[in-house]
């Protein structure tokens, strides 16, 4: 269970607070926990301490801060179901899939303890005329200094992880902030590097609302903003100054299942239930178009809403259950709004549909106008919609029918098939033979449109927090 209260955390040190913002129990609606609420000092002394701790972190070693991040590896198995439960009572999430995150979580950092010590440069060839004979060229990769974070509540352990184990491996101070709704995994985390031998501020964790977060985007000390969320981070990025911004702003993912596939539907609808219901669909990669050639729609589509039918809601905390509830009523209100605008403009609803409190049916809808919110925006909820096509290339168009583009899915035998998906759809990724929620932790991870700017996936996101230095020897 959780503790009664959690402190933030600044300069690496444990701080209470007279304020105190409460966590809930996301299927039950009680109370939790209570965590400390810094004042808008706190952040300013944050950011200085970032700033003060540039020079240490930079010198810090790259073995120690492998070791850093090897302790972390160490003290989450240690504490996996402790991680596992706070994820499954702050966010909701089923806890066979909690126990997955902190999986992820541990792999994470076990990825950046690796890379820690693989900050490299390179010998550039400088003696490209006679005039430069005697020149050498060398690159070496050094800390961009103090930068922020701000991530979202779907994954309140791995988005946190994907920031804050590059930084270390790095050698960049951060100041975080995360959800409000889900901030107790980054608290712990807090927890376990303040057990480390981290420089004095390097890291803060401060659990603000976003009214009071304008210091980490605005302030020109730190040198970069990371943020997951939603498409405010468009204007995050406006106000963001000189400062370089990475974000990742989630999709509405969409995956072909070619005509092929007939000897493969049983584990192509098991990949599609788990891309487009896995954690409420609250997922920026969840599956949330499908589109399958017109000789199998009517077999796919059957058994689909047949076993999504069969899917277990309720109560997360118990292992059988596969959907639990969304972040909040408001949530999932809106999205039930969203499925009856589209019913009403023709869209057939499946199965699913009804909504109790935060509890929304897995949804499956056909015949979905183009133009319904459901098809155009980021549904991030328990819903898919079923498109047949005829011809690959109009499935590839319907695809690129978006305004966003995180990853795509294909599901073909054909390999020009895959290729052209590759070269064709405007997405960040494309995941040939599995559903675009497929993700890897040590892979590049981000999109395109409004879905973006950046790439995480540890290496990518520690090239981001790092900038090439070079250096020109002349020989005498």
């Amino acid at each position: 269970m959780l503790d009664k209260t959690y402190p933030y955390y600044l300069a690496n040190e444990p701080r209470t607070s007279s304020e105190m913002m409460e966590v809930y129990d996301k299927f039950s609606g009680e109370v939790a926990t209570r965590v400390a609420v810094p004042d808008a000092q706190a952040t300013e002394e944050a950011i200085r301490a970032a700033v003060q701790a540039a020079g240490p972190m930079k010198r810090f070693k790259p073995w120690a801060r492998q070791a850093v991040l090897q302790h972390c590896v160490k003290r989450f198995q240690e504490r996996y179901d402790e991680l596992a439960m706070a994820l499954c009572i702050e966010a909701g999430k089923p806890i066979k899939d909690a126990a997955g995150e902190v999986t992820r979580l541990i792999e994470t950092f076990r990825i950046a303890a690796d890379e820690a010590v693989r900050v490299n440069g390179e010998t550039l060839n400088l003696e490209l005329a006679g005039r430069l004979d005697g020149y050498h060229g060398f690159t070496r990769r050094v800390p961009l200094g103090p930068v922020s974070f701000i991530t979202p509540f779907n994954f309140p352990l791995n988005l946190v992880a994907h920031k804050v184990a590059p930084a270390i491996a790095a050698g960049c101070p951060f100041v975080l902030k995360p959800s409000e709704k889900t901030p107790i995994g980054a608290l712990i985390i807090g927890q376990v590097l303040a057990e480390t031998d981290l420089p004095k501020g390097a890291f803060s964790v401060l659990t603000l609302d976003g009214k009071h977060s304008a210091p980490l985007v605005e302030d020109d000390r730190l040198k970069l903003l990371s943020f997951t969320g939603g498409q405010i981070g468009w204007d995050l990025k406006a106000r963001a100054g000189h400062k370089k911004v990475t974000l990742e702003l989630g999709g509405n993912a969409a995956c072909i299942v070619d005509a092929d596939q007939h000897a493969n539907l049983d584990r192509v609808i098991e990949r599609l239930i788990f891309g487009a219901f896995y954690q409420s669909g609250q997922s920026c990669i969840s599956v949330q178009r499908i589109y399958a050639h017109a000789s199998l729609y009517e077999e796919l589509k059957q058994r689909l809403v047949a076993a999504v039918k069969q899917l277990k809601a309720g109560d997360p905390k118990d292992k059988n259950v596969f959907l639990g509830p969304m972040i909040d009523e408001a949530a999932a209100t809106r999205l039930e709004g969203w499925i009856n605008e589209a019913q009403q403009a023709g869209g057939k609803i499946l199965c699913g549909g009804k909504r109790k409190g935060n509890m929304l049916e897995a949804t499956v809808m056909e015949n979905v106008p183009k133009d319904a919110k459901v098809n155009r925006m980021e549904v991030f909820g328990p819903f898919v919609l079923l498109v047949p096509f005829e011809h690959i290339d109009e499935a590839f168009a319907m695809v690129n029918d978006s305004d966003y583009g995180l990853q795509a899915g294909i599901f073909t035998n054909n390999l020009s098939h895959g290729m052209r998906a590759w070269d064709e759809l405007e997405q960040g990724g494309v995941i040939v033979n599995d559903v675009p929620s497929f993700r890897v932790d040590n892979m590049p991870y981000g999109g395109v449109k409004l879905s973006g700017v950046g790439r995480e996936g540890v290496r990518y996101a520690m090239e981001d927090m790092s900038e090439i230095r070079l250096m020109v020897m002349r020989e005498t």
